[in-house]
């Protein structure tokens, strides 16, 4: 550079091979992070989904639950019931998705860069991350349920 002219400044140094591999390795890249991104709020919205389905199925059943602790039923058995339904749900659910993910994970073999579509550490921490937040979810719902009074759970309806 400075024999083709002198009075140029070159400020950035780099290699040929670290500029052909920094331009060629972008686009996988940023295919990697969106693939990580979309994986992320699919994650937060499975797991909104599973709060609000559970939610959903325990204020569906109040007059049910009602009946239940007007028959003597603890708040500590209605807890443990919607918890146990939830938690019912969340590994039928849990499951399916895996079973789903193992087959679909041949597809996206070609976004991926230096990732491995079968990461078993990743399926296994998405499976356990949804399968804790089926008892969170339920958690609130089977508070509220307990909190029914079995008079007015009677003539709800």
């Amino acid at each position: 550079m400075h024999d083709i002219d002198p009075n140029l400044p070159v400020t950035d140094f780099e290699s040929l091979s670290y500029a052909v591999q920094s331009v060629a390795g972008a686009q996988p890249r940023f295919r990697t992070l969106l693939l990580g991104l979309f994986g992320l709020i699919a994650l937060v919205l499975s797991a909104v989904g599973i709060f609000g389905v559970i939610s959903y199925s325990v204020s569906r059943r109040t007059h049910e639950l009602g009946i239940r602790m007007a028959l003597g039923a603890t708040p500590a058995a209605i807890l443990k019931m919607v918890l146990r339904e939830g938690g019912r749900l969340a590994v039928a659910g849990v499951a399916v998705g895996l079973v789903a993910a193992l087959i679909l994970t041949r597809f996206l073999r070609t976004m991926l860069f230096e990732i491995k579509p079968m990461d078993p550490l990743t399926f296994a921490a998405v499976a356990i991350l949804l399968a804790l937040v089926a008892p969170a979810a339920g958690y609130i719902p089977a508070r509220r349920a307990m909190r029914v009074d079995p008079m007015v759970a009677l003539r709800y309806e």
